[in-house]
C-alpha cells in the first residue's frame, strides 16, 4: 500500500482532512496510505491543531538532507527506570502467552519514538540474529500486532506499530476463537449431543461463539477511540 514519501500535495490534503474533522483512518483512505503514516506525519509536525503542510514539508526535507537520525528506543528507553519498565512489560506479555522473542520485538516497536523500525535496526538493538527477528515479525504480523510498510527507495521493509494494531489484534483473535467454537460444536454433534462428551463440546463451543461475537461487536463499537 505504501507509495513512497508524502508529497506537498499529500500534506495539503492531510491538512484539509484535519480541518474537516476527519480521523486519521479516513484521511489515510483518501490518500491510499497506511493510517500509521498519517498519525506519524501529524504527530511529528505540530499535532492535529498545529499541523501546517508547508512547514511539515520543509521540515521533512531538512531531515532528509541531514540523513536518517540515530535510532531511538530501539531496545528500550535509555535510563535504568525505563529499562525496568520495559522488562516488566515484556514479562507481562510473555505471561499472557506471547513468546519472549516476539514480546521483545513488539515492545521495542512500542517504545520506539516513531513506532517503526527496520529488521536491521531490530537486530542491532536487541542483539539477536536476523533469523530471530524474521521469525518474530512474521508471527506478530499474522496476529495483527504490527504492520509492514515497504520503503521502495531503499528496497527494505519497515515494521510499524500504531493504535490500529489494538483493533487488528482483537479482531484476528476473535475470529480465531470463532473458528475454534465452530470446530467444538461440530465435534459435539459428531460425538452426539446425547453423550457427555458431545454435550461438553457443544456447550463450550456455544459459549466461545457468543463471547467472540460480543467481542467483535464491542470492538467495532469502540473503534473510534483509536482514531
Amino acid at each position: 500500500m505504501s507509495r513512497g514519501r508524502l508529497t506537498q500535495r499529500d500534506r495539503q490534503r492531510i491538512a484539509a482532512g484535519l480541518a474537516e474533522g476527519r480521523s486519521y483512518a479516513e484521511i489515510a483512505r483518501r490518500l491510499d496510505r497506511p493510517t500509521s503514516t498519517i498519525s506519524r506525519e501529524v504527530g511529528r509536525n505540530g499535532g492535529p491543531g498545529g499541523y501546517r503542510p508547508e512547514q511539515a514539508h520543509r521540515a521533512t526535507e531538512r531531515r532528509a538532507r541531514r540523513g536518517t537520525p540515530a535510532l531511538r528506543f530501539a531496545a528500550g528507553p535509555p535510563d535504568a527506570k525505563g529499562r525496568e519498565v520495559a522488562d516488566e512489560v515484556i514479562e507481562m506479555a510473555v505471561g499472557m502467552g506471547l513468546p519472549k522473542m516476539m514480546a521483545r520485538v513488539l515492545i521495542s516497536l512500542w517504545l520506539n519514538e516513531d513506532g517503526r523500525l527496520t529488521a536491521a535496526e531490530l537486530t542491532r538493538g536487541l542483539k539477536v540474529s536476523p533469523a530471530s527477528v524474521s521469525l518474530a515479525v512474521t508471527y506478530l504480523i499474522q496476529q495483527g500486532l504490527i504492520g509492514r510498510e515497504r520503503d521502495p527507495q531503499r528496497r527494505r521493509d519497515i515494521y510499524v506499530v500504531d493504535d490500529n494494531a489494538w483493533y487488528q489484534s482483537v479482531v484476528i483473535s476473535s475470529r480465531q476463537s470463532l473458528e475454534a467454537a465452530e470446530l467444538a460444536k461440530a465435534a459435539g454433534e459428531t460425538f452426539g449431543l446425547d453423550t457427555p462428551v458431545g454435550r461438553r463440546l457443544a456447550k463450550g463451543g456455544a459459549f466461545l461463539e457468543r463471547i467472540s461475537l460480543d467481542l467483535l461487536e464491542s470492538t467495532e463499537r469502540w473503534r473510534h477511540l483509536l482514531s
